[in-house]
Parts: structure tokens; sequence; C-alpha cells
């Protein structure tokens, strides 16, 4: 079924005084290493946090998330893993790339967050045949997304379809490929939400499926 577009734009721009020293914090050590990871081809690029936790924040405020179960796709240094948690989301991330989980780990650990952060891929058992079918009707990119690594979801011990809440920042023209994904394997009445550059984010909703007769 379709994703459903919930409007978010009318949101607070305020941010506590935790949540500004935490970004502050992460701003630092993305930047750091930024500049000085020899590997900065990994591809990680990250998002405009405050617009995420603004757009978190809606989700919470209006009660918007049927659970509060939460996952970040490619989730980098975490932040915005870290962010959920510190809404009171049971949150966790999922990164391919080592260095990035690691340096996740030491940033919530240090902000005394309890969440949890795992390598691997967030593309779900059969995900990568959706992924190409997708690629052929839309001619979209998908071969960033395509990895041999283990699945996260095991390693979380959880499955895709029991997250409330799901968050991408998706590479240009891998938006369609990120809602397919979502809408085919997600709970219905789970959200999407996603980072776009610059500073927008979208909040998408799967429908349920209608019943027979309707």
């Amino acid at each position: 079924m379709p994703l459903v577009d919930i409007d978010i734009s009318n949101h607070d721009s305020f941010l506590p005084d935790e949540i500004d020293a935490f970004l502050c914090e992460a701003d630092l050590r993305v930047s750091q290493f930024l500049q000085s990871s020899p590997r900065r081809a990994t591809g990680f690029v990250p998002s405009d946090f405050k617009s995420v936790y603004h757009a978190l924040k809606v989700i919470t405020d209006e009660n918007l998330a049927t659970g509060t179960s939460f996952c970040e796709w490619g989730s980098g240094f975490g932040v915005v893993a870290s962010l959920a948690s510190m809404l009171d989301f049971m949150a966790c991330g999922i990164e391919i790339e080592e260095e990035l989980v690691d340096a996740s780990r030491s940033l919530a650990e240090d902000f005394g967050l309890s969440l949890e952060f795992v390598q691997g891929s967030f593309i779900p058992a059969g995900g990568e045949s959706t992924l190409e079918e997708a690629y052929v009707d839309n001619n979209a990119a998908y071969s960033w997304l395509i990895t041999e690594a283990e699945s996260g979801y095991e390693k979380l011990q959880i499955g895709l379809d029991e997250f409330d809440v799901i968050f991408a920042y998706p590479w240009p023209g891998e938006d369609y490929l990120i809602t397919t994904l979502f809408e085919k394997y997600a709970a219905e009445g789970a959200l999407l939400l996603t980072y776009d550059y610059p500073e927008t984010v979208y909040l998408r909703r799967k429908q349920s499926e209608p019943s027979d007769g309707a």
C-alpha cells in the first residue's frame, strides 16, 4: 500500500540544553572524523540533526507512533538513534562500517544513553530482489545498498516488522528504494522518517491493507 504523508512542518524550534550539548559534541566528533579519516569514501554523510530532532519531537508530542521501538538505517555516528533514545524511544542503529559503529557506541556511552548499535545490513532477507525489481522499474541506482554483510536484525534479534519508527537518510535517487523496502517489510502503521538535503524531513506512515469487501 502507498505510504501516507504526515505534515510535521509546524514544529517548535526550541532545543533543550541537554540536546544542544549533545549535538555540539556530535558535530565536533563528526567534523573530526571527516577531516582525519583516510576512509572518507565510505559514504558517510551526516544529516541535519537539529531538523531531525524537531521531527522526532513532533512524533512524540503528538503520539504519532504506534509504539516506542526505533531503528536508524545506516546509522553512522548514531546521532539520530541517540536523539530518539533521549526522547524515550527504545532505539538502535544498523551500520555497515565498523569504525562508525565504534564511534556511535562511544558517543552514546559518553552521554549515558542506553541503546544498541550493530554492524551489518539493514536490508531484510529477500530485500535484494526487491531492490533489483525497483531498479528495473524505476532505473534507480541501488548498488550502494547491496552488501554481503550479516543481517543487522539477526544481531539485534528483532525483525524489521517489529519497529514502530524507521529513520533513513537516502542517497540522491535512493528514496524510492528506501520506501519500497519499508512498504514491503515494515509493520502496518509504522512510520518512516527520512532526511532530504537541505534541511528537509519527511514523515510517512504505512497504511493498513484494506479488508476484503471494503
